[in-house]
C-alpha cells in the first residue's frame, strides 16, 4: 500500500485529546482498522475508499472526504470535537 496523500490533512483527537493530523489514505486506514468505538455505514464506506485509495485504485480526495465524514460522525474531528466538548462542558455546569 502506498501513501496517497490528501490535499489537506484531517485534524483529530487521540488519545486523550491530542489533535494528530491525518495525512495520507494509509494513516487513515490504519486509524480505521484500529478503531474501538461503533462501527456503522460511515466507518465501512471510509475504511473502504481509503484501502481503495491506498492501493492506487481510489481516489485519496475522496479516502478524505469520507473519512472526515467518519470523524465529524463519531466527534472525534478536531473542530467539531472542541465545540462539542465546550457545549458539554457547558450543559453539565448549568445543570449543577
Amino acid at each position: 500500500m502506498t501513501a496517497r496523500n490528501f490535499s489537506t490533512p484531517v485534524s483529530i483527537f487521540v488519545g486523550l485529546g491530542f489533535p494528530y493530523d491525518v495525512e495520507n489514505a494509509w494513516q487513515a486506514c490504519e486509524l480505521l482498522a484500529e478503531w474501538s468505538g461503533s462501527r456503522g455505514p460511515t466507518h465501512a464506506m471510509a475504511l473502504a475508499r481509503c484501502r481503495e485509495a491506498s492501493a492506487g485504485v481510489g481516489n485519496p480526495e475522496t479516502a478524505r472526504l469520507a473519512f472526515e465524514a467518519f470523524a465529524r460522525k463519531v466527534g472525534i474531528l478536531a473542530p467539531n470535537a472542541l465545540e462539542t466538548a465546550v457545549a458539554e462542558a457547558a450543559r453539565e455546569w448549568l445543570q449543577a
